[in-house]
């Protein structure tokens, strides 16, 4: 099962990381991406989407 791990700042500067594991909101997420980031999230890589950081990891 793949997870979509966002990792974030707060507005206090702590940082923030949300684990997304339902298939259905990673494809609603996917579907924001322009195809260059959706093929480095699904390779694995970590993408930089203005201040958040993206990544598709299998758990």
């Amino acid at each position: 099962m793949a997870v979509l791990i966002r990792r974030y700042k707060l507005a206090n500067g702590m940082q923030q990381e949300e684990r997304i594991d339902e298939d259905d909101r990673i494809e609603r997420y996917m579907k924001l991406f322009d195809r260059e980031d959706v093929k480095k999230i699904q390779s694995g890589q970590k993408v930089k989407i203005e201040k958040d950081e993206w990544q598709l990891v299998d758990d």
